[in-house]
């Protein structure tokens, strides 16, 4: 069984040394540690990728504290589930929780299951606001970035067979948005 730790930083300007002189303090090898300087909306991490195939059963992650480790209540999930799976151990330090034990596995479900509670609230406050400015008459999203004009000048040029490139040259506009105007 080798405890391995997880550290992770949002930014390249942060910091991890905290969690990793925790990590340390827990009693793990310093080569058994990975850190990420990576958000954790990103769909890569690189050196969580590296933990996830080191990893054998009877193993076990250690980390300071849960969104640390998970970029979302779902992916949380998704990731208790696996590591079940594989026989793969986790703890969280500053939250005490360690599932080896019964008590540990407890605790973590139901922080899983109050992540997923405040996340349907935050769902459902998000659906409820929207809902009440659409009734107001105001439109969610970005503002649209070319003129009436300028959206017609695309379509008639595009109709004319001119490229989308050229159209961006011609009215000045990213290739991006104007990939935005083109009929469909």
């Amino acid at each position: 069984m080798i405890v391995f730790g997880y550290a992770r930083v949002s930014t390249k300007d942060q910091n991890p040394d905290h969690q990793v002189d925790a990590l340390l303090r827990a009693g793990i090898s310093p080569d058994d540690i990975h850190v990420d300087h990576a958000s954790g909306s990103r769909a890569s991490r690189p050196e969580f990728d590296i933990l996830m195939r080191r990893l054998r059963e009877g193993d076990v992650i250690a980390v300071t504290r849960l969104d640390r480790l998970s970029r979302s209540v779902q992916h949380l999930i998704n990731l208790s589930v696996e590591l079940r799976d594989r026989g793969i151990g986790l703890r969280v330090l500053e939250q005490g929780i360690d599932t080896s034990t019964p008590e540990g596995r407890a605790m973590f479900g139901m922080l899983s299951v109050l992540a997923e509670l405040q996340r349907e609230i935050i769902v459902a406050n998000t659906r409820d606001g929207l809902e009440a400015a659409r009734a107001r008459g105001r439109r969610g999203g970005r503002k649209r970035r070319l003129s009436i004009a300028e959206a017609e000048m695309v379509a008639t040029y595009w109709e004319r067979g001119v490229g989308v490139s050229e159209i961006a040259r011609r009215i000045g506009a990213p290739r991006t948005t104007v990939y935005g105007y083109l009929p469909s």
